[in-house]
C-alpha cells in the first residue's frame, strides 16, 4: 500500500483495489465461479433485450420495461464484473484514475435506473391489475418511454455530480481502495480533504432515490393486494399474484441489500461485510 503525504498535496494517478478475498487458495476456483456467474448474467439479460425486441408477442409495456431492466442489470454488472475477475489472476490489480472514474460513473448511472424502471414496473403491474380496461390507455408507449427517458436522464445527472465531486477531492492518504470496484464509499475513507460536502450530497441522493421508488412500490402492491382479495376467483388471484412474484422477488432482495450497505450509519460500516452484499446485488440480483 502506497501511503501519501498529506501535507505535500501529492495526488494518485492509479489506484489498487483489494479484490474480494485476498486468500490465494480461493482466487482460482472464486475466478472460474464469477467466470460462469458472469456469462450467465451477460447471456441471460442479451436474451431478454434480443427476445423482447424482435418478437410481436412481446410488445406490451410488462416485456419493454423488463428489456430496460436487463439492460440496467448488463451494465452495471458488466461495469463490475471483468475488472473483478481480473482481480482473481493479477497480482497487483490496478486501475487508473479516469478509469476508477468512469467505472464509478457508470455504475452509478445503471444503479439508479434500476431503482426508477423497477418502480415503473411496480405501476405498470398497477395498472395491469387495477384497471385492466384502461391499461393501454394509461401506460401508452409514449408513457413508456417517457418514464424510461426521465430514468436514464435523471441518473445520468446525479453521476455526474457524485463522480466530479469525488474525483475533485485530494486521494492523499492511500491509494488502495478496499473493495473489488470504484464505490462512492471505500473512496471516501481516502480522501484526505473535507469530505462533509460530499457526504451531503451522497446521502440526500441516496436517501431520495431509495425512498422515492420504494414508495411507489410499495402504494403500488398495497392497491393491487386490495384489488387481488376483492376478486372473487382463486384462479384469477392466483394469475395476479404470479404476474408480480418475480418482479416482488428481486425488489425484496435489491432495496434489501441497498439499505443494508448504504443506509446505515458511516461509524458502523465494515467493508468486508459491504464486499458480500455488493457481489450480491451485482453479480447475483441480475439473475433473477
Amino acid at each position: 500500500m502506497i501511503k501519501l503525504n498529506e501535507s505535500s498535496g501529492s495526488q494518485v494517478t492509479e489506484f489498487i483495489l483489494m479484490g474480494i478475498t485476498n486468500h490465494p487458495g480461493l482466487q482460482g476456483p472464486l475466478f472460474v465461479v464469477f467466470l460462469f456467474n458472469f456469462m450467465a448474467i451477460s447471456l441471460g439479460n442479451l436474451g431478454i433485450i434480443i427476445l423482447t425486441s424482435v418478437d410481436s408477442h412481446l410488445k406490451t409495456p410488462m416485456y419493454f420495461f423488463l428489456r430496460h431492466l436487463a439492460f440496467v442489470d448488463l451494465g452495471y454488472s458488466t461495469a463490475v464484473g471483468p475488472k473483478m475477475l481480473v482481480g482473481f489472476i493479477e497480482e497487483r490489480n490496478i486501475i487508473s484514475y479516469s478509469g476508477c472514474a468512469i467505472q464509478l460513473a457508470f455504475f452509478v448511472i445503471f444503479i439508479t435506473s434500476e431503482l426508477f424502471i423497477l418502480s415503473a414496473m411496480a405501476y405498470d403491474r398497477y395498472v395491469a391489475i387495477c384497471k385492466p380496461l384502461h391499461y393501454m390507455v394509461i401506460v401508452s408507449d409514449r408513457v413508456c418511454w417517457i418514464l424510461v427517458a426521465i430514468s436514464y436522464l435523471y441518473s445520468i445527472m446525479v453521476s455526474l455530480l457524485v463522480t466530479i465531486k469525488l474525483f475533485k477531492s485530494s486521494f492523499c492518504k492511500s491509494n488502495v481502495i478496499r473493495h473489488f470496484y470504484c464505490d462512492g464509499l471505500p473512496l471516501l475513507s481516502i480522501i484526505c480533504s473535507d469530505t462533509n460536502d460530499i457526504v451531503l450530497i451522497i446521502m440526500i441522493f441516496a436517501t431520495f432515490n431509495f425512498v422515492s421508488s420504494l414508495l411507489i412500490i410499495l402504494i403500488s402492491y398495497m392497491l393491487i393486494l386490495v384489488a387481488i382479495l376483492r376478486m372473487n376467483s382463486s384462479e384469477v388471484r392466483h394469475k395476479a399474484f404470479s404476474t408480480c412474484g418475480s418482479h416482488l422477488t428481486v425488489v425484496i432482495v435489491f432495496y434489501g441489500t441497498l439499505l443494508f450497505m448504504y443506509l446505515q450509519p458511516q461509524s458502523s460500516h465494515s467493508f468486508h461485510t459491504d464486499k458480500i452484499a455488493s457481489v450480491f446485488y451485482t453479480l447475483v440480483i441480475p439473475h433473477a
